[in-house]
């Protein structure tokens, strides 16, 4: 079967791309030009159709992905079901399952059957782990085993993949040259491809059979998402040398992904200072072609363990604004724990709202609208309205039910007080609807 880049240059428009370009509210050619020139990606899979559709690209709304999974201390299957359930009940439009630790391919496989959302993974975490239970070392992780893992967790159901194809030998001496860092290494998938490729003083085969990588993903129409295994653990490793390399690599990997016919996704960073987010993603953009950026955070400070949903959040407001296309949510458990279901429905919202902040400035012609009615609904104090406008309206109306003011058209802030109650009666004369 070909997949939706394949088709888009021949002119066709999938349901996919029309289950988006009603959602984005665009035309079906906008979708099909941008599908079709790799600035547009549909996460799918032919052997697992999901049934929420999710466009990723240039034009389109920024979307949010929430990451679950077991680790080596906790494996509670049940537990990342819930998790799962719970990020796209707080409205995640993406999920990766990122489990290390228990039976992989049973909560891999619970997690796709149990959610409606396109799911994503990195192999490479089953494949190490799968080394190390067999050899009693990952470093023994046989090439092939690697391939296998990659092709079956493809046939269960993956729409989109991230693959650390970019961290090769001379990005590793760039690391070496610059002196380490100040944060360290901070990718699991990164760290262990690293590792292979020390002890066994070979060539990442991702890299080095990167056609073969493809051709897999490609079968099943599968996203290739180049993973950022050098990304920046601290913002004074933000955009070093090594990191810019692995950024260029995988840059110039999604132009040939793209010829190959696979639909291709490029990996940003984790922390970064406010100010140098702008430069990053438009570095990326243009190495690329416009091939859409999956921004992880970024992170942008690294002393608020405990608050990093919200460091994470000022990241990808920015991040959105400036053209990213998918940023991966944060929760307050970051640098300190396994997250529960509370921490990822605190991070999935954060991420929401991060991601609307920056489409109101990506896109202003369009995105400012439902602001100036939530404005009008509180001018006229239409709590009703006002509800209905909310990101998260159960959030709100919760809010204020836990505080009831005595009268129904105040809120407790101000009671008799209310600046909006008294502001309307004065000028009540010269209101003319809209504008006001």
């Amino acid at each position: 079967m070909k997949t939706q880049i394949e088709q888009a240059r021949e002119g066709i428009v999938t349901p996919q791309m029309e289950t988006v370009a009603k959602s984005e509210n665009l035309t079906t050619e906008f979708i099909r030009e941008g599908v079709a020139s790799g600035k547009i990606v549909i996460p799918w899979n032919h052997s697992r159709k999901p049934s929420r559709i999710a466009g990723i690209g240039k034009g389109l709304r920024t979307k949010v992905n929430a990451s679950i999974g077991t680790s080596s201390d906790i494996v509670d299957y049940d537990a990342e079901i819930r998790k799962a359930v719970a990020a796209q009940a707080a409205g995640a439009d993406t999920l990766m399952e990122l489990s290390v630790g228990g039976d992989l391919d049973r909560v891999r496989r619970d997690v796709i059957a149990a959610v409606d959302l396109p799911v994503g993974n990195v192999p490479l975490y089953q494949a190490f782990c799968e080394a190390a239970r067999k050899y009693g070392d990952p470093n023994k992780l046989d090439e092939e085993m690697l391939f296998d893992v990659i092709e079956q967790q493809c046939a269960d159901g993956m729409a989109f993949m991230a693959v650390h194809c970019g961290i090769n030998l001379y990005t590793i001496e760039r690391l070496r040259n610059q002196g380490y860092r100040y944060g360290g290494l901070v990718s699991k998938g990164g760290v262990s491809m690293v590792a292979w490729m020390m002890a066994n003083k070979k060539e990442n085969p991702l890299y080095e059979k990167f056609d073969r990588v493809v051709s897999i993903l490609k079968k099943y129409d599968t996203v290739l998402s180049l993973g950022n295994g050098l990304r920046a653990g601290s913002i004074h490793d933000s955009n070093d040398r090594a990191m810019v390399q692995e950024l260029l690599i995988n840059c110039e990997l999604s132009e040939l992904g793209r010829d190959m016919g696979c639909q291709m996704l490029v990996e940003g960073p984790g922390h970064m200072p406010l100010d140098e987010i702008e430069a990053n993603i438009k570095m990326q953009k243009r190495m690329s072609g416009d091939a859409p950026y999956y921004m992880l955070g970024p992170i942008t400070t690294d002393i608020a363990p405990g608050y990093d949903h919200i460091t994470a959040a000022i990241g990808s407001a920015q991040s959105s604004r400036f053209g990213a296309d998918l940023i991966c949510y944060i929760t307050p458990a970051e640098h300190l724990a396994l997250p529960n279901e509370q921490d990822v429905i605190d991070g999935v919202k954060a991420a929401k709202v991060a991601a609307y902040i920056g489409d109101m400035n990506k896109y202003p012609e369009k995105g400012r609208e439902r602001d100036k009615q939530m404005s009008k609904a509180r001018r006229d104090l239409d709590w009703k309205k006002q509800f209905d406008l909310a990101l998260f309206p159960e959030d709100a109306r919760a809010i204020r039910a836990s505080r009831t003011p005595e009268e129904e058209d105040t809120c407790t802030m101000c009671g008799d007080f209310c600046a909006s109650k008294g502001a309307g009666k004065l000028f009540k004369d010269c209101l003319k609807g809209d504008k006001i």
